[in-house]
């Protein structure tokens, strides 16, 4: 994710956690988001446990729905 996009996500990072939480407890996934925090590659978004492909889809299929986001500048999801 380039930088513009990160930034854009920081500035309401708090409603993101909070609206990535709703969406994973809609799924039942016992992971919850727990910050999110910006690096020299992206965001990076902490779990309270290791999060398994259908969670991952979720968080990036929500970040790729938001309207300050360019799509074509995110990087699928990953775990480290």
């Amino acid at each position: 994710m380039g930088i513009n996009n990160a930034e854009s996500v920081m500035v309401q990072s708090n409603a993101h956690v909070a609206n990535i939480n709703w969406l994973l407890k809609n799924i039942k996934s016992e992971v919850s988001a727990d910050y999110i925090w910006l690096n020299s590659k992206g965001i990076v978004v902490m779990t309270n446990k290791v999060a398994i492909s259908s969670d991952l889809n979720m968080v990036e299929k929500y970040i790729k729905e938001l309207n300050n986001v360019d799509v074509s500048d995110v990087i699928s999801l990953r775990l480290p």
